[in-house]
């Protein structure tokens, strides 16, 4: 398990799923760790690809055909944060303050097209600054979607973000609503208390959730979306910020879905690090 120490900070990132599985600045925990070798908890630190959170009923219609992909939330018939977090990611190259990671998807069940990921860490002054770069190595035109889900440390919520996609009983999307005047404005710091969050966020003033000290942050053209899900009601600790390219069941509506045309690339990052 590679080891990273830069910019005062100090991390290690897993081969499974290509996660982050402990990052510290100084002697203070920034994200949720687990046991070296797994399991990992609620996806904690792992890479979402080729889709990020859900596509309903784990089908979808891509270009006039459909396709059936395996059940992987089975208490909701859906299939989950796609295809690469729960897999071993080759490691091509690491250094004391950078890994890079690689996995190839050449066709799978319900996602037959293939793609070259590669997923980059590196410690900096600003924090970890984490990569992924997709291209469409097939011949056919691939829809794709990503974000990490990292569980940050911390008392209080930030979220800049005018607009909430309310989901139905399903955790699937129902409408788009303003924040103002709902439990969901955290547009400034306050804390979660006994609000439950599980939703996605966007009109985002500014590419950046800030839990506690802890800030993660993005670019909002590439990222316009953010999933942010506390842990009360699961009785795990910290809060979850995902950063994405699309929102929930992007395959099925088509909302800022990225087409991956036959040798097209797709980069996206982010930062965790001190606020």
């Amino acid at each position: 398990m590679p080891q990273l120490v830069g910019g005062g900070y100090t991390a290690q990132v897993s081969r499974r799923g290509a996660a982050l599985r402990t990052l510290r600045h100084g002697e203070r925990d920034l994200v949720t760790s687990w046991p070296e070798g797994g399991p990992v908890p609620y996806f904690a630190g792992t890479i979402l690809a080729p889709w990020p959170n859900r596509i309903g009923g784990a089908r979808y219609t891509f270009e006039g055909r459909a396709h059936e992909l395996a059940v992987t939330e089975p208490e909701r018939g859906h299939a989950i944060h796609g295809l690469v977090a729960r897999d071993d990611w080759e490691i091509a190259e690491a250094t004391g303050s950078r890994v890079r990671l690689t996995y190839r998807i050449d066709g799978a069940p319900g996602y037959p097209f293939t793609l070259e990921l590669a997923v980059t860490h590196e410690l900096g002054e600003r924090g970890l600054t984490t990569t992924v770069l997709a291209r469409n190595a097939g011949e056919h035109d691939a829809p794709y979607g990503c974000g990490p889900h990292p569980w940050l440390l911390g008392d209080e919520l930030e979220v800049p973000a005018s607009k909430v996609l309310l989901p139905d009983d399903a955790l699937l999307p129902r409408a788009l609503a303003d924040v103002s005047g709902s439990p969901y404005d955290f547009t400034r710091a306050r804390a979660v208390d006994g609000t439950v969050v599980d939703h996605a966020f966007t009109g985002l003033a500014r590419g950046e959730v800030r839990v506690g000290g802890v800030r993660l942050s993005w670019d909002p053209a590439v990222l316009p979306w953010v999933q942010v899900c506390t842990s009360r009601q699961l009785g795990y600790e910290g809060v979850a910020v995902e950063p994405m390219t699309c929102p929930p069941d992007a395959f099925n509506s088509g909302t800022d879905l990225v087409v991956l045309k036959p040798g097209g690339e797709h980069e996206a990052r982010w930062t965790i690090g001190v606020a």
